[in-house]
């Protein structure tokens, strides 16, 4: 049975961790490992601990960067942090980030934090399960929370 890290952090405005894991229990059979940290910076070590100490196959880094430019700044650092980590362990870390100014009022930020984290826990299933129906999305504009863009032909 594959292995699921959920890298998750307390700063964030609602429990990410545990919609992922509901999603993903609800569409496939895992094991789920969990770790939880502060802040979005401390996410790319968090998954590489997930990936090899306690074994996980692919890591969900979930967070909520604020609205402020240092809180963008430290989502790019956090996200070059996660790319090495991927690139340091090849193993896929998928980031599911939501900015806390994506949302037009807290209830649009809620929504959005909960619909993409469902919809990427889904993409982890696929990676792990269902690869040939990425491959089938391929060019499709697929949007994680948002509504999909759709292909240009």
């Amino acid at each position: 049975m594959p292995k699921v890290g959920i890298a998750d952090t307390t700063f964030s405005r609602i429990n990410m961790g545990k919609i992922a894991i509901d999603e993903l229990r609800k569409n496939g059979s895992v094991q789920i490992e969990r770790y939880t940290v502060p802040g979005v910076k401390d996410l790319p070590v968090a998954c590489k601990i997930l990936i090899e100490k306690k074994k996980c196959d692919i890591v969900m880094a979930l967070g909520m960067p604020g609205s402020q430019p240092i809180d963008k700044m430290c989502a790019h650092e956090a996200s070059q942090g996660i790319i090495q980590a991927q690139l340091m362990t090849n193993t896929h870390i998928i980031e599911v980030f939501v900015h806390e100014d994506e949302g037009k009022d807290e209830k649009e930020l809620a929504w959005l934090m909960e619909k993409r984290t469902r919809e990427h826990a889904q993409n982890v299933i696929k990676l792990l399960f269902n690869k040939d129906k990425l491959e089938r999305e391929a060019g499709t504009g697929q949007r994680q929370g948002f509504a999909d863009v759709g292909s240009i032909r």
